[in-house]
């Protein structure tokens, strides 16, 4: 069962949400021209890009990339210079992307639900873990980098 505890499990849960609501309750919304399209994509593409990078920054330190996981190495460098967090901010990129994408207008409060559930059930919880772990050097570098952007 811990395999369903999983952030790509919960993304895919809302992404389904996102996906019925589009295809069986649209009432007739849309984002409008080609606009939500391109941007879509443009966002899924840099989600997308966001976890290739962070993936590789982990595997060069050498570290787990699976939340619940105690990790070997603080990553502070790469894209982890920019956002604590960039996996969980490409999968909340990928998933406002593909609701722009299948104009599914009434799913977008899904944004900010699917981040707090990310928020509780993931990240501050890896957070303790981290500030147990690397004290000082964790302390500095929440101060110096924010959470999500």
């Amino acid at each position: 069962m811990k395999w369903i505890d999983l952030p790509p499990v919960w993304l895919g849960l809302f992404l389904v949400l996102a996906w019925l609501q589009a295809r069986h309750a649209s009432l007739g919304l849309d984002f409008g021209p080609v606009w939500a399209d391109l941007l879509g994509g443009l966002l899924v593409g840099g989600g997308i890009l966001l976890l290739v990078l962070a993936a590789t920054e982990m595997r060069r330190a050498r570290t787990t990339i699976i939340p619940h996981r105690e990790a070997d190495r603080l990553v502070t460098t790469g894209i982890f210079a920019r956002t604590r967090n960039p996996i969980y901010l490409g999968d909340s990129m990928i998933l406002l992307g593909l609701i722009l994408f299948w104009d599914a207008v009434l799913a977008l409060p899904l944004v900010p639900v699917f981040m707090w559930i990310i928020q509780q059930r993931f990240i501050l919880p890896e957070e303790d873990r981290l500030k147990r772990k690397f004290r000082a050097d964790f302390a500095r570098y929440a101060q110096e980098t924010r959470r999500w952007l």
